[in-house]
């Protein structure tokens, strides 16, 4: 199966230059259907896209820049959004003028179409696929996961950890990797992401009882303190009048518990954060296919498991 990266990634390589140099260059990539990418430096009024090619400058008519858009299943915001961002394409046209002029007629969709149909709509369940953020809402984080086809990885499903927001996990623009959970009837790449980052006992295995450690206070409770220690395990210290969402603090590990799933915690000191979140995740799965992935211990009476089908 063809790999088709997020949009962005070929937009600098000495191959993508290569073929952006001059008419001739794109004329080979129209026919070999070659996807290359440039930068959109305007959006006219009619939502045209005007792509950057390093001296030469293309047009992404507003049909050909998204697949939907012609169908109307696509809003125009995912054109006017590209203003300033790398964008994928193939060459439909290389026109050239009198005066030796040339213009490039471009198409996004085309790109997109075929990164659908030889990549996306060929996944399975529990692939692990690399991905990169796109924007972040409050319900999730959509993430470009081939020539600008977007998926959604729901608040839900980034972490076992709960979080408020996906800034708190994330930020626009970083490479990540999720897991497949099925491609639904519109064809829409639905996506997870917790279960890369291992089970109770992985995470549970970094810490031992009487440590000192650092951690994110979570949410705040009447009966105590919800504390993140990694991303996929938390704690409950007793509660603490001066602690609330978003701080930063030490914990003593009092005990942890797999039979419960419980870490003890008691807050030493909870402090505003320095820096914001993590470059990168520590991923114990980057890549394969998961079948299952069970993230409560043996012999727990809660079960917390995902099946990929």
């Amino acid at each position: 199966m063809k790999y088709y990266k997020p949009e962005g990634s070929l937009l600098n390589t000495e191959e993508n230059l290569s073929y952006l140099q001059n008419a001739e260059g794109l004329r080979r990539a129209k026919e070999t259907g070659r996807i290359l990418e440039g930068r959109a430096v305007l959006c006219d009024n009619e939502h045209n896209l005007m792509v950057d090619l390093g001296g030469i400058r293309g047009i992404i008519p507003r049909t050909e820049a998204a697949m939907g858009i012609a169908e109307g299943t696509t809003k125009d915001i995912a054109i006017i959004s590209r203003t300033g961002k790398p964008v994928c394409f193939q060459v439909l046209e290389v026109w050239e003028d009198a005066l030796g002029g040339v213009r490039p007629i471009l198409s996004r969709r085309a790109a997109q179409r075929e990164c659908y149909q030889n990549y996306l709509q060929n996944l399975q369940p529990g692939e692990v696929i690399p991905c990169r953020i796109t924007h972040l809402e409050t319900f999730g984080c959509f993430v470009d996961v081939g020539c600008g086809n977007v998926s959604l990885i729901p608040i839900d499903a980034i972490s076992v950890s709960r979080i408020s927001h996906p800034s708190d996990r994330f930020r626009t623009g970083q490479n990540i990797y999720a897991a497949v959970k099925g491609i639904d009837a519109l064809g829409r790449v639905t996506l997870t992401h917790k279960e890369l980052l291992g089970s109770w006992e992985e995470n549970a295995a970094k810490f031992q009882s009487g440590e000192t450690v650092a951690g994110i206070i979570r949410s705040v409770e009447n009966y105590g303190v919800f504390i993140e220690l990694t991303p996929n395990l938390a704690g409950l210290a007793e509660p603490c009048p001066t602690a609330f969402p978003g701080q930063h603090c030490s914990v003593y590990i009092k005990s942890l518990i797999p039979e419960k799933m419980k870490v003890k915690l008691m807050i030493v000191d909870s402090f505003e954060p320095t820096s914001g979140p993590a470059s990168a995740p520590e991923y114990l799965i980057d890549h394969g296919r998961i079948h299952h992935w069970r993230y409560s211990p043996e012999g727990c009476t809660k079960i917390i498991e995902t099946i990929f089908y």
